[in-house]
């Protein structure tokens, strides 16, 4: 959940690290340090805070060299600190680290028992003693950080410069993300693709069990054995301006207002308008898989999982087939009751996530077929899927996901509309009004979109609050915990989810003129029990905040303050109710002062567990 950004060429490597640390700010940001190889020697500088204070430090020195590490901290052993901050010496061994090795207890002791001494509370300094310790037993530096990470369990990813070998960069992968970016007699590898877009779009995502020698020439791969791989790097089609503010105040901000593209982009080949028809041949979910399928399951963490709840009611109306949805966390360490019956499918916006990572391996090992909805191409949740759906996005820097959940929203729309007509369980004049839905969200979007005003007003009148509640029936259970999750994210504020009916089971003891209860109150099936809940809560002088359809008269006569979403089928109704809940989320958090981007103890990638 760390940043690492390495470089070597023929430019000047400190202003490449700064410039890839803090487009990588959003993977940690307690601490961050840089370390250079320069003609007087090797020169590491590490400052607790954010990229800003070391910008600070280094400022005020002449630090030249073409070769250099750097790294951004989210603390996972030891305090943010100056002292265990990255990068990590060992006499002339550099290491920054993403990950936790898991016996560094072990390693640290027998690394002491040899002599060595440790600055750090971290597990990463014992990897750079490691290292020293192989070489200072005649092993050359590439044998000497094989040999190290053989000796290590965990996850990690690793970035290693040796003084005495200065023509080179080793990088080292296994269960935490590395990309490679291959220049012009210049080379970079990084944790995300935002740190290498500016300089190449020419990149190779390691696999775990591989390590990387990079010269400013040249980029030579290895397994853990030593054994020689293939390097085959890809053309990607992203620039740079996909990773920039855009006017906008806030990467999230601009990640809510690129929502109508995200979505376009993700239907864009998939949806056959003319034919209204879904072609998905990419995912590879035929007839015969189809046809023996008897339950699906998703697995998936944060906000995917509460993509993967919205998917539950989607699937189950659309194709008949039970739906299952668990925390990925939970689902790794339980007896999954999965089989070839069964498709798991695995939900991530980086395709990294630890545990997601983790179940999706749990469900192949019981011989579940597995689909995977992620966002990063050759990611290691969609290389390890029997099948893929990318969602086109493009790169989401904000921590708190928006325009992610929408597209992983609308990829499971048109998977479901895929398997429900592959089953025969919905018509092609079904399958017609769908498609066109779902042509129509881009544009009610931007209509929504631009009543951001009205957000703006209803967001100054409860920023001051310290609890919400957030209630939802149905579909719309999960876009109030979804709603919830956004606030209590990015402002800090506290904010529960509950499904509306649930509220006499307790919820509402809470409820007074203290506590504002935000209402999904959508035209459906559980219209009238939803009005009812409202008029409980109305009793107890809650405040009611309703996200409703236009003409919803009664929920607007209930409420104190009310925004009016369009009229769409109930089936379709979260992507468009979560997008005014994203911002007045987004909103409450500006009045409030908070990091938006970048809030206290989150990382956007969890790669650990």
């Amino acid at each position: 959940m760390c940043g690492i950004v390495g470089y070597i060429g023929k430019r000047h490597a400190l202003p490449i690290i700064l410039d890839g640390l803090k487009r990588l700010e959003y993977r940690g940001y307690d601490s961050s340090g840089v370390a250079i190889l320069t003609d007087d020697g090797l020169i590491v500088r590490r400052k607790k805070g954010k990229i800003k204070d070391l910008i600070e430090v280094v400022g005020h020195e002449t630090i030249n060299g073409t070769t250099g590490l750097g790294h951004t901290r989210w603390a996972t052993h030891g305090k943010p600190s100056d002292e265990n901050a990255h990068p990590h010496r060992a006499g002339d061994v550099v290491v920054i680290h993403n990950g936790i090795i898991e016996n560094y207890t072990e390693l640290r002791a027998m690394l002491k028992d040899r002599g060595h001494h440790f600055k750090s509370e971290t597990d990463t300094e014992i990897i750079a003693h490691l290292i020293e310790d192989h070489i200072k037993s005649g092993e050359p530096f590439e044998q000497a950080v094989l040999a190290s990470v053989n000796q290590l369990r965990g996850s990690f990813a690793l970035g290693v410069l040796y003084a005495k070998n200065p023509d080179k960069l080793i990088a080292v992968r296994e269960a935490s993300p590395l990309v490679l970016g291959f220049g012009n007699s210049e080379n970079i590898f990084a944790s995300d693709m935002p740190a290498i877009l500016p300089y190449t779009n020419k990149m190779l995502f390691m696999n775990d069990g591989t390590m990387a020698v990079i010269t400013a020439e040249d980029v030579k791969l290895f397994d853990f054995t030593g054994s020689p791989l293939p390097v085959n790097p890809k053309q990607f089609d992203i620039s740079p301006a996909m990773a920039e503010k855009g006017g906008y105040k806030h990467f999230m901000q601009k990640e809510i207002f690129e929502q109508p593209q995200a979505i376009t982009d993700t239907m864009r080949d998939r949806l056959l308008f003319d034919k209204k028809e879904i072609d998905l041949k990419e995912a590879g979910i035929d007839g015969k898989i189809m046809h023996a399928l008897k339950r699906i399951n998703f697995v998936a963490c944060g906000t995917s999982y509460h993509a993967g709840l919205t998917g539950k009611y989607i699937i189950e109306e659309m194709t008949g087939i039970p739906v299952d949805v668990d925390v990925a966390s939970e689902f790794r360490y339980k007896t999954p009751l999965v089989g070839n019956e069964t498709l798991t499918i695995a939900i991530s916006q980086s395709g990294e996530t630890a545990d997601t990572l983790a179940a999706l391996r749990l469900a192949k090992k019981h011989g579940s077929h597995v689909l995977s909805i992620c966002n990063v191409i050759d990611s290691t949740i969609a290389r390890e899927s029997d099948h893929v759906l990318y969602t086109h996005a493009g790169p989401e820097i904000s921590v708190a996901s928006t325009k992610a959940f929408t597209a992983q929203l609308i990829t499971i729309y048109l998977l479901a509309i895929h398997i429900g007509r592959g089953l025969g369980r919905i018509s092609k004049q079904q399958a017609a009004v769908y498609i066109d839905t779902l042509v129509t969200i881009p544009s009610l979007l931007d209509t929504l979109l631009k009543q951001e005003d009205l957000l703006v007003s209803i967001a100054k009148e409860y920023a001051r609050y310290s609890d919400f509640l957030y209630l939802g029936r149905g579909i719309s259970y999960p876009v109030a915990l979804e709603g919830a999750l956004k606030l209590k994210e990015i402002s800090y504020v506290h904010a529960e989810g509950y499904p509306a009916g649930e509220i006499k089971h307790g919820p509402i003891a809470l409820v007074n003129k203290d506590m504002p209860v935000v209402f999904i109150a959508v035209k459906g099936k559980v219209y009238e029990k939803i009005k009812n809940n409202m008029e409980e809560v109305k009793a107890r002088d809650g405040k009611i905040i309703s996200f409703t359809n236009t003409g919803n008269n009664e929920i607007q006569n209930l409420s104190d303050s009310f925004f009016l979403l369009p009229e769409i089928d109930e089936l379709f109704t979260p992507i468009l109710s979560i997008v005014p809940l994203q911002l007045l989320a987004y909103h409450i958090a500006v009045i409030n002062g908070t990091d938006v981007d970048q809030p206290k103890n989150l990382a956007k990638s969890v790669t650990v567990e």
